[in-house]
C-alpha cells in the first residue's frame, strides 16, 4: 500500500509572528521556518505503517516555493521514501482549494490508497485542505485522528468531537487529516538526514498539472491583536459586581 503525505513549510511554531509596517500581510524576512506540525504527524502515522508492514511506500510531496525542498529533505530523513516538490511562487499563500486541485493530481498519478495530512496549516489555520481534496476524489474522510487503525481494506479513526470521541471507519482508499494526540513526531537522526539527501526529490510546477493558483481571496489588511489590558483589584464582591456593570458584562 502506497500513503501519499502531504506537507507544508510554515513559520516555526516558536517564532513570534510580526505583521509588516504596511499591513499587508506577515514578515517572512530572516524568519525561522519549519514543517508544519499537524504534518510532523502525518509523516509520523505514514512511517509507522510501513514499519508495521502496512505500507509498502511513503511518498511525501510539498506545494510551495524552493526552500520548500528543505522540508521534504526533513520528512526523508524521518523515513519516508521520496519526494516530490511543486514549485508555486506564492508560496505559504496559496489557497486550500488550488492546493487541494493540485493534491487531486498527484493522488491520480501516484494512485495511493491512502493519504494522511494535518488537519490545519499553523499559518493560516483554515483546516480546509483535506476535505475538498476528499470532496475532488469523491473518497471517503475521517478528519481530527487521535487514533487510527488501518486493516482489511479499511481505515478506523478515532476522532475528539464536542461529546467526547467518536469512531468511524473508511474504505480505503481514503482521506486521514491528523490531531495533535494521534502521536510524537520522532526526531530525525544525523545519518538518517545524511541519507535522506540522496533519496529521490522530483521537482514540478502547478502548470505542469494544469491547475490554475490564481488568488481567489484578497487580504484587505493584516492587524495584530490588541494588546492585553491590565487587570484591576476590588475589594468586595459588591464592588466586583458594580465593576462587572460599569464594563456592560452584567
Amino acid at each position: 500500500m502506497k500513503v501519499l503525505v502531504p506537507v507544508k513549510r510554515v513559520i516555526d511554531y516558536n517564532v513570534k509572528v510580526k505583521v509588516k509596517a504596511d499591513g499587508t500581510g506577515v514578515d517572512l524576512a530572516n524568519v525561522k521556518m519549519s514543517m508544519n506540525p499537524f504534518d510532523e504527524i502525518s509523516v509520523e502515522a505514514a512511517i509507522r505503517l510501513k514499519e508495521a508492514g502496512v505500507a509498502s511506500e511513503v511518498v511525501i510531496v510539498s506545494i510551495g516555493e524552493k526552500k520548500s525542498v528543505d522540508t521534504i529533505r526533513n520528512a526523508l530523513a524521518m523515513g519516508a521514501d521520496r519526494g516530490i516538490l511543486i514549485e508555486e511562487d506564492q508560496g505559504v499563500d496559496i489557497e486550500p482549494l488550488a492546493v487541494a486541485k493540485i493534491l487531486a493530481k498527484v493522488v491520480e498519478e501516484e494512485a495511493p490508497e491512502l493519504v494522511i495530512l494535518g488537519k490545519q496549516a499553523i499559518d493560516n489555520d483554515m483546516n480546509a485542505t483535506g476535505q475538498m481534496l476528499a470532496a475532488l476524489l469523491g473518497w471517503g474522510q475521517a478528519t481530527f485522528a487521535s487514533e487510527m487503525e488501518i486493516a482489511d481494506g479499511k481505515a478506523v479513526v478515532t476522532r475528539e468531537v464536542d461529546g467526547g470521541l467518536q469512531t468511524i471507519s473508511t474504505p480505503l482508499p481514503a482521506i486521514v487529516t491528523t490531531d495533535l494526540r494521534l502521536n510524537e513526531p520522532r526526531y530525525a537522526s544525523l545519518p538518517n538526514i545524511m541519507k535522506a539527501k540522496k533519496k529521490p526529490l522530483d521537482e514540478k510546477t502547478a502548470a505542469d498539472y494544469g491547475v490554475d493558483t490564481s488568488p481567489r481571496l484578497t487580504v484587505v489588511t493584516t492587524e495584530e491583536p490588541a494588546a492585553r489590558e491590565a487587570g484591576i483589584k476590588v475589594g468586595s464582591v459588591d464592588e466586583l459586581v458594580a465593576k462587572l456593570k460599569e464594563g456592560g458584562l452584567v
